[in-house]
């Protein structure tokens, strides 16, 4: 997965007063790069990740995706890229309370229309990926904050994504918790994945090989992590 993103600019109207969120950013990140976007609240992150995952287009400028021009295409366009390409992980998991894990994991399955038999085979292979072949049964309010999200890796892994967006994906576990999500983000790097994690944590961010620190809707720095230094030196 390869992203090109050429001066982009995103304007919110409010109250008649028109908000910068980005200002002419321009970013390139690599196939199976593993990517962190850092900023204090306001500073364009999170509009910066709804724009790479197709969630919300730019008001000016280009976005390529694996060489395709994202930056202009319709809402129907943008919902087939979404599903094909990209799985998202949020920090509120996101998941169907009234509905077992197993569903909530076929569930962009169905959506595509795969058959029972396959996207079976699919559900439970991603739910082994994450630990979790044992607790296909449950629903989510029977399960710790942890496995809920290894559930929300889970289903967006389901269609094979070429980019997994993770946004705060840590924010609502303790420490010892948030370490084995990041501990299994790090396997689906290693696994081939692109990853671009949005978080407000150092600890976290140092998962990453790249940081990205965003300030009033500008790149302020872009720099290899502390860790990517260390396991190239």
């Amino acid at each position: 997965m390869t992203i090109e993103m050429t001066d982009i600019v995103k304007t919110y109207g409010m109250n008649s007063v028109e908000v910068q969120a980005l200002r002419r950013v321009s970013l390139s990140v690599a196939k199976n790069e593993y990517v962190a976007i850092m900023g204090p609240s306001g500073s364009g992150k999170s509009t910066l990740m709804n724009i790479i995952g197709c969630l919300d287009p730019p008001t000016s400028g280009s976005y390529s995706l694996e060489g395709e021009d994202v930056s202009t295409m319709k809402e129907d366009q943008l919902a087939e890229v979404r599903n094909q390409k990209i799985g998202f992980v949020f920090q509120t998991f996101n998941l169907i309370a009234r509905s077992n894990v197993f569903h909530n994991v076929e569930l962009p399955l169905i959506y595509k229309g795969v058959s029972v038999a396959k996207r079976r085979k699919i559900a439970e292979e991603a739910l082994e990926a994450v630990g979790l072949a044992d607790r296909m049964k449950h629903k989510p309010p029977e399960l710790s904050g942890g496995e809920r999200q290894r559930v929300a890796i889970a289903r967006a892994l389901v269609n094979k994504p070429s980019l997994l967006l993770a946004d705060e994906p840590t924010g609502n576990l303790d420490s010892t918790t948030g370490s084995e999500i990041m501990s299994l983000l790090d396997d689906l790097h290693a696994d081939g994945n692109t990853i671009i994690l949005v978080t407000h944590e150092p600890e976290m961010a140092r998962h990453a090989h790249r940081i990205i620190r965003l300030k009033d809707g500008v790149i302020e720095s872009d720099t290899a992590s502390s860790a990517r230094a260390k396991r190239t030196a």
